[in-house]
């Protein structure tokens, strides 16, 4: 991995090893159930047990976009994401967090309240001033190679899904710099609006992504059904299929992991740093 840097509350941060990213969900319906957490103990035992797994960033999200799901109102994800970022920033005020939505007004506050980072899986389309929005901000954006939140769990055949996804990426990162956004962590979008042979040659060109672009690339497919479908288990089933293709991840590059299980993904990521290459 390429190292790379980040304006995280104003300080620049440069990072050397790669960064695994904890979910931490406000919700009672994201696809796993067990990463469910509604009450202000459940997100305060989960955000105090990633902590002590050792994770780098907290990413908190309120508002699910699991296959099928409907997306709640804007009130109740603002709700859901303040009460996470509170309980984490008094567990740890240090700890880097990133607020998971497609909306800008969510985002705003989010960051207003102290969260670091903006993961919008939308890929901008979640919101029509969202670049503007990180713009004014000034902090590091992820960007998602999706179809737009309406479309996540369609599964599209593509003709050469990463010849797609870095000119998707490539289009989008001209207008986040046209709008003046300086930190840019591109997402692959595995999982999202991709046939399950496009996912899989997405991972295997994780490493090309990282050549062409320049940027750190954040790999999200923890549980997945990319990994659920190919070894016929649940979701609750899938933690040795996720290590296995997060370890692939890292050796094809990837910055960051982004993970239902901290302590599974840090002790893939000390392996792995143990290697020289």
């Amino acid at each position: 991995m390429k190292p790379f840097s980040l304006n995280i509350g104003g300080k620049l941060k440069v990072f050397d090893r790669p960064l695994i990213m904890g979910i931490l969900n406000v919700t009672d319906d994201s696809f796993y159930s067990a990463s469910r957490t509604m009450s202000s103990d459940e997100i305060k035992k989960k955000a105090a047990l990633m902590l002590e797994e050792g994770v780098d960033i907290i990413d908190i999200g309120a508002c699910s976009t699991r296959p099928g799901s409907l997306a709640v109102t804007e009130e109740k994800e603002l709700n859901g994401v303040l009460k996470g970022l509170e309980i984490v920033r008094c567990l740890d005020r240090e700890i880097m967090t990133s607020v998971d939505t497609f909306r800008s007004s969510v985002a705003e506050s989010a960051i207003e309240n102290g969260a670091s980072i903006v993961n919008d899986i939308s890929g901008g389309m979640g919101s029509e001033d969202m670049f503007e929005t990180i713009a004014k901000l000034k902090v590091p954006y992820v960007l998602t190679a999706s179809e737009g939140i309406e479309n996540v769990s369609k599964e599209n055949d593509s003709d050469d899904i990463t010849a797609e996804t870095l000119q998707f990426f490539s289009q989008k990162i001209i207008r986040l710099r046209m709008a003046g956004v300086s930190d840019i962590i591109v997402d692959p979008g595995v999982g999202f609006s991709k046939s399950l042979n496009d996912n899989y040659r997405l991972l295997k060109n994780i490493n090309l992504i990282c050549q062409v672009l320049d940027l750190p690339v954040l790999v999200g497919l923890s549980r997945k059904s990319l990994i659920t479908k190919i070894l016929e288990v649940d979701p609750s089933e899938a933690l040795n299929g996720t290590t296995a293709l997060n370890a692939i991840s890292l050796l094809q590059g990837a910055a960051i992991l982004r993970v239902h299980d901290v302590r599974a993904a840090f002790e893939t990521r000390e392996l792995f740093c143990k290697f020289e290459f």
